[in-house]
């Protein structure tokens, strides 16, 4: 049986790798063009990424979804710390990304590659960092936790308001995901576009 939270997650997960790879597909589109990118959308992406996912997804798996894990079974101990370390290494990695952007549009050129780098570093990790919770944990979690543990995970992933996974945005957030959809090329599907 698959519950209300990992629908959740995975549909997040979804959301999450599609902006990530949105950034390289616009990365690697100015570059091969030799123009310099639209710095506010990237701006608006990369501040989707911090305040979506690294604050609020990540908080609701270490802080309700892992400590029931570690309540119900000791064979996810060691992996449920790695992941944990991964959350608290990603708010440090997203600032980096964040650096270099600030690095490239200020100083222009020369600090394209570096960020280029930073970008597709965080991208590699974080992939890898849902994969792993997609392919151990939410398995694990479906076998070993209690309806009881679903019922209080339910309601509080079902709380999660992306609009990229289809929800109706928080009305101070509604014009930061206009943005994005209109900044993204159409094949790469973050959502339709809506009059700026």
């Amino acid at each position: 049986m698959t519950h209300t939270t990992t629908n959740i997650i995975r549909d997040e997960h979804s959301a999450l790798s599609a902006m990530l790879r949105s950034i390289l597909l616009l990365l690697a589109e100015h570059r091969r063009q030799g123009t310099l990118p639209d710095f506010a959308a990237l701006r608006a992406m990369l501040f989707y990424v911090d305040e979506f996912p690294e604050k609020r997804h990540h908080r609701k798996e270490s802080e309700l979804l892992f400590p029931k894990l570690r309540a119900r079974t000791p064979m996810s101990r060691a992996l449920l710390d790695r992941l944990d370390d991964d959350h608290a290494r990603g708010e440090r990695r997203i600032r980096e990304v964040e650096h270099a952007l600030l690095a490239f549009e200020m100083l222009g050129e020369t600090r394209r590659q570096a960020f280029e780098q930073a970008v597709e570093r965080y991208v590699d990790f974080y992939l890898a960092h849902m994969a792993m919770e997609e392919r151990e944990i939410l398995p694990l979690a479906e076998k070993v936790l209690t309806q009881d543990d679903w019922s209080d995970l339910d309601e509080a992933f079902s709380a999660n308001r992306d609009p990229l996974t289809g929800c109706e945005p928080e009305p101070d957030y509604s014009a930061l995901f206009t943005r994005i959809v209109n900044a993204v090329p159409e094949p790469i599907g973050l959502g339709a576009r809506t009059p700026a």
